[in-house]
């Protein structure tokens, strides 16, 4: 198995095709739906069995605001975004992850003495391809 590393510096994060300027992170998971099975009086696991269902949850936090975000965050009916994060290393294009139909789930903001204000913003996707 090979490993790839990417560059934070070089990599780039985007939001329905445009920069996500002041990006200090991008982290997602995904969760599978699974159903623990347990033996009966056992009190161990022996399977787990498979509903099928996929979630992606995911946060970015962002140096100050963002203004594409917080427009999407405050509208009347959640309208649904796409995310690409485009991971490099010496100029070359390692992996590209897409996230497709991201809802904003919620926002939080903090600003330290002497710092600069950083906001969190939680999303939720229907679907993450990696290629």
């Amino acid at each position: 198995m090979s490993l790839l590393v990417a560059s934070a510096t070089e990599s780039k994060v985007t939001i329905e095709g445009e920069e996500v300027v002041g990006l200090q992170s991008l982290d997602f998971k995904i969760i599978r739906q699974q159903i623990d099975v347990t033996g009966i009086g056992q009190g161990t696991l022996i399977g787990v069995a498979e509903a099928g269902m996929f979630k992606v949850n995911g946060t970015l936090r962002i140096r100050s605001l963002n203004k594409k975000l917080d427009e999407l965050l405050y509208m009347a009916v959640p309208t649904p975004f796409s995310l690409v994060a485009t991971l490099m290393k010496g100029g070359q294009q390692i992996k590209k992850i897409a996230f497709a139909e991201c809802y904003l789930d919620d926002k939080s903001y903090e600003m330290e003495t002497g710092g600069v204000g950083l906001t969190v913003y939680n999303f939720t996707a229907k679907a993450v391809r990696e290629e």
